[in-house]
């Protein structure tokens, strides 16, 4: 048995989103209903849809950044209960056995990790995301939000926060580490706010000045502009660590001049292209050039209390559902302070 609730999809990759219906399994014995409220527009949800990361199943319903009340639970769920509030990020499922599931890594599951739209899950059936006025997850991959976060702030934190959480907390930015952040987008926003919190003296690399202000605002020490070309030179084997958000083609051997030796640059944006390195940039200094994707739940579930015990959310702009084209043109030409958010209640 299914049930139809409203939601927003692609029709193909050079469509506009629009209105339609979905169908959502019954709730299962392991299940949980969500009462989606907030939903946010992550740039990987534009890639997706554009195609740029290869042929998609059209219709398609994006969206992982689900913030919402639990409406239903299966009789064996034991982690969550009606009126909870909670979130969805980028995977609904995983094999739950492989060496990567059991040690806390379902992200990189070895027999592919379920995609919270797009993606063929246990049942056989194709995933649709957070667009939507409801979604039925397996009560392993909902996570609780804590009371010290609005939902709609929060929404984002389900992909962006935990995108820059994990790369962050497992190469150790904290008190005394010097830690650059390339990019003050959606993503870049967030590594700003949890790397200062963290501890770590914060640098924002970006193309322009533009932002400088808001950069500062949100926790940056300092802020420099890429477009100049002294920056590379005042600020060559300044960090420890440098995390790239950035979704486009950039020169990561320029990059990695800035690191100090055993120093790293951990790739989380996702451009279409590929990255070229001189090996000699890495050489040098004995430096890393690594990518890190989501965290785990148990790491996703701690950067949730992380950011509700200091005070994080995203920079959000709430729109309604009608808005999401617009938004997704105002994301590619950079004209958003950070994160857009749809209500969800707009979708009926």
């Amino acid at each position: 048995m299914t049930t139809t609730v409203h939601a927003y999809a692609s029709p193909s990759a050079d469509g506009d989103l629009a209105p339609t219906t979905i169908e959502r399994r019954d709730v299962g014995p392991h299940d949980v209903l969500i009462d989606i409220k907030y939903a946010g527009i992550c740039h990987s949800d534009i890639h997706t849809v554009q195609g740029d990361w290869g042929p998609q199943p059209y219709p398609l319903v994006p969206g992982h950044e689900i913030a919402g009340i639990v409406a239903e639970v299966g009789a064996e769920v034991t982690r969550h209960a009606v009126g909870d509030r909670v979130g969805v990020g980028c995977m609904v499922n995983s094999c739950g056995e492989c060496k990567n599931c059991t040690a806390g890594d379902e992200q990189y599951c070895v027999n592919g990790m379920v995609g919270t739209y797009g993606a063929t899950d246990r049942d056989g059936t194709i995933t649709q995301g957070g667009y939507s006025t409801h979604v039925v997850v397996t009560e392993d991959f909902v996570l609780r939000i804590p009371e010290g976060i609005e939902l709609d702030a929060a929404a984002p934190l389900l992909c962006a926060g935990i995108t820059t959480y994990s790369p962050l907390h497992r190469w150790g930015a904290g008190p005394g580490k010097k830690v650059a952040v390339i990019g003050l987008g959606g993503l870049g926003h967030m590594a700003v706010k949890i790397a200062h919190a963290m501890g770590a003296e914060v640098t924002v690399l970006s193309q322009s000045l533009k932002k400088q202000e808001d950069g500062l605002r949100l926790g940056a020490d300092h802020y420099y502009a890429t477009s100049d070309e002294t920056t590379f030179t005042d600020l060559a084997s300044s960090f420890d660590l440098i995390i790239n958000t950035v979704s486009a083609r950039i020169d990561i051997s320029a990059f990695l001049g800035l690191l100090t030796v055993d120093g790293a640059l951990v790739n989380v944006g996702a451009p279409a292209e590929p990255l070229p390195v001189n090996a000699m940039a890495l050489i040098g200094g004995r430096r890393s050039f690594a990518g890190s994707m989501i965290g785990g739940i148990a790491e996703t579930q701690e950067m949730l209390d992380f950011c509700a015990q200091n005070g994080i959310g995203a920079e959000i702009e709430v729109i309604p559902a009608e808005k999401i084209n617009d938004a997704y043109e105002r994301v590619l030409s950079s004209d958003v302070r950070y994160r857009f958010v749809i209500d969800a209640a707009t979708f009926a």
